[in-house]
């Protein structure tokens, strides 16, 4: 059974296909892609098999998505996940992303919070990581007060609308 995972102010849930046109709306909004390492989403059955793909990701262990959804309210504010989730090696790395009515709210960081305690309680993590493009100040600043270190840096290593960017490495140890 899917996890939902509940903080203060928000609800972390399962994607289902009644969530296609939010995620389509943010994953085609170019203030939200600027520095998320993605190219636009451009329909609905794209976005459909995209949801699919996440159900099957928490099926063979190698990836979690959730919706995020403020207490009361329907519809999703943004998504957080885990992918290159290894059982084996006990690690994945985190992403997350929200519509932007929803930045500057401390959503963000509240829902990293949970999904951290939850990656290294639940499903038994020993590193989680982050690959953030170096321009993504307001990411970088989030991964500094969850507490993840710098790593180092990954050089060219997202290719977005034909420009190569460096990216930092962050980890956080168990």
């Amino acid at each position: 059974m899917f996890p939902v995972l509940h903080t203060d102010r928000l609800v972390l849930r399962e994607l289902t296909v009644n969530d296609a046109q939010a995620i389509l709306n943010c994953f085609s909004n170019p203030d939200v892609l600027r520095h998320y390492g993605q190219n636009s989403l451009t329909s609905l059955d794209q976005v459909r098999l995209i949801i699919n793909n996440f159900s099957k990701s928490y099926e063979e262990k190698c990836g979690i998505k959730w919706g995020i959804e403020l207490k009361g309210q329907a519809g999703i504010i943004g998504t957080i996940g885990f992918q290159e989730w290894s059982t084996e090696h006990k690690r994945a790395e985190i992403s997350y992303a929200l519509f932007p009515e929803s930045w500057g709210k401390g959503y963000a960081l509240e829902a990293v919070n949970k999904v951290i305690s939850f990656g290294f309680q639940e499903m038994e993590l020993v590193r989680i990581g982050a690959i953030v493009l170096t321009e993504n100040d307001a990411s970088n600043k989030l991964l500094t007060k969850a507490c993840f270190e710098k790593e180092g840096v990954l050089k060219k290593y997202i290719h977005q609308n034909n420009v190569s960017y460096n990216t930092y490495v962050y980890s956080l140890i168990n």
